[in-house]
């Protein structure tokens, strides 16, 4: 039996121009930091954004924003985002709160499909997904659930965290997924071994955020976050997303 919240999906989604989900292979890596500064920098560019912390592993969108508890999405025939920072807000925190949520295998799959079916995100020109690390359940149905959706993957400079962008990438791969490209976080020195194996994977390099140590003094506070070297470099890439361009 077909669920009927399948087709409410692509209604709710329908008015989306484009869907980008920030994922990595392994967490630890700033993919909620980038999705959120990513956000801001839309915004702030006057775009109409969206960010979903679909992150079943822990989501932390909200504490990266600094988002007050009684900022709560509003029921209205679904549930309508909250607003913070000008932009539509969602994440699986208004569910769960800050308990752990061990969900497995048809429950991530009913729970996904449950918050896309009901959340009213309108008319707007950026979805930005915080996805949950790794290619698990909830990866592959996003992917089934979402069908313009496009993938930024996060790596660090370390190999071990590439060689799970390997796989993440040859799954997309097989897929047919739109990658978008690499992006190298918490860059520490000049060495260029990641963009050379990003390369080598056939996948666009799009640059390197370097370490710095006033992101971490930023959580919470989202003027701080766009003024760091984080904030600047998802300047530059909002910028080529809006463009529609090569990076």
């Amino acid at each position: 039996m077909v669920d009927p919240r399948m087709s409410i999906i692509g209604e709710r989604l329908a008015k989306i121009g484009r869907v980008v989900a920030i994922s990595s292979g392994k967490g630890g890596v700033g993919k909620s930091m980038v999705a959120s500064t990513l956000a801001l920098a839309l915004v702030r560019d006057g775009f109409r954004v969206g960010l979903f912390d679909a992150d079943f592993t822990g989501p932390s969108t909200h504490i990266i924003l600094g988002i007050a508890q009684d900022v709560q999405p509003k029921e209205d025939r679904g549930l309508v985002p909250a607003e913070v920072e000008g932009l539509s807000y969602m994440s699986l925190v208004y569910f769960i709160g800050d308990k752990p949520a061990p969900l497995r295998g048809v429950d991530v799959s009913n729970a996904l499909i449950e918050l896309l079916s009901v959340t009213q995100w309108g008319r707007l020109d950026f979805l930005i997904i915080d996805m949950p690390p790794g290619i698990g359940d909830a990866v592959l149905d996003l992917v089934r659930l979402v069908r313009k959706i496009e993938f930024l993957i996060i790596t660090t400079p370390s190999l071990l965290a590439f060689e799970v962008v390997k796989k993440q990438a040859a799954l997309l791969g097989e897929l047919k997924m739109p990658l978008i490209g690499v992006l190298e976080n918490m860059k520490r020195d000049n060495a260029s071994v990641i963009e050379e194996q990003t390369k080598k994977l056939g996948l666009k390099y799009l640059g390197a955020v370097s370490f710095d140590l006033k992101v971490e003094a930023a959580i919470g506070n989202p003027a701080k976050l766009l003024g760091t070297a984080l904030g600047e470099t998802m300047g530059t890439i909002e910028k080529a997303l809006a463009e529609k361009r090569e990076f």
